[in-house]
């Protein structure tokens, strides 16, 4: 079995707790609100706003063995310029204050999540930072379009509401694939094993932020 597929193999009961967070099931039923959304463009920007600075720590970061990821890791850092922006121009489309957020502070569960990716890159393992990578990437893939579309359709959102969701959503579908053959590359057993530990944590703290969020609130007309 190749890497990258015992990667998702041995993640998997991490990615399903993920999954199960209440408010990630509860979108995918259509109960959803205009504070919950808001509530999770806040939290993605201040995640969002470090993956450049992340993808330039991990280039830094590597060992010359692994010298080979420098360009790939400059494709993401091209790839990924501005998409903080994009979320803050979501929050305008749906009426919130961008500004608030640009100078706010995160929650304590994206938070920790961004502190956990810089110091697995500093302390532990460069490598570790594709974890987060294998996360957040394939999280996007499987929920980013449904989700946006069981959210704008009962909140009467526009487009323009939906950039950083959509745009990830197809975006990231072409990431995966070349995220796999970047693993298929990585054959050493300990940056392996440091790599499936960090996404395995990474779920865990994903989920955290999820789990933080405020859920709708649910009448006998719907989730409002």
């Amino acid at each position: 079995m190749s890497f990258n597929n015992r990667l998702i193999d041995q993640t998997a009961d991490a990615r399903a707790n993920l999954l199960a967070a209440p408010i990630i099931q509860g979108c995918l039923r259509g109960e959803v609100s205009l504070p919950s959304y808001l509530a999770f463009l806040t939290e993605a920007y201040h995640h969002v706003r470090h993956t450049v600075p992340l993808l330039r720590a991990c280039k830094a970061a590597l060992p010359a063995r692994h010298a080979w990821l420098h360009a790939p890791l400059d494709e993401y850092v091209e790839e990924e310029q501005g998409h903080d922006e994009w979320i803050l121009d979501d929050i305008r489309a749906c009426g919130g204050n961008a500004d608030l957020v640009r100078h706010g502070a995160p929650g304590h569960a994206a938070e920790v999540m961004v502190a956990y990716a810089y110091d697995m890159i500093a302390r532990r393992n460069p490598l570790g930072f594709f974890g987060m990578v294998h996360v957040l990437e394939g999280t996007s893939v499987s929920l980013a379009l449904i989700a946006a579309d069981q959210i704008q359709k009962p909140l009467q959102l526009p487009d323009r509401a939906f950039s950083y969701l959509r745009s990830h959503g197809t975006l990231d579908q072409d990431h995966t694939a070349h995220f796999a053959m970047l693993m298929d590359r990585i054959d050493d057993a300990s940056d392996q094993a440091d790599i499936v530990h960090a996404a395995c944590a990474f779920y865990r703290l994903y989920g955290d932020v999820f789990r933080s969020l405020p859920l709708p609130q649910i009448d006998a007309g719907g989730a409002r």
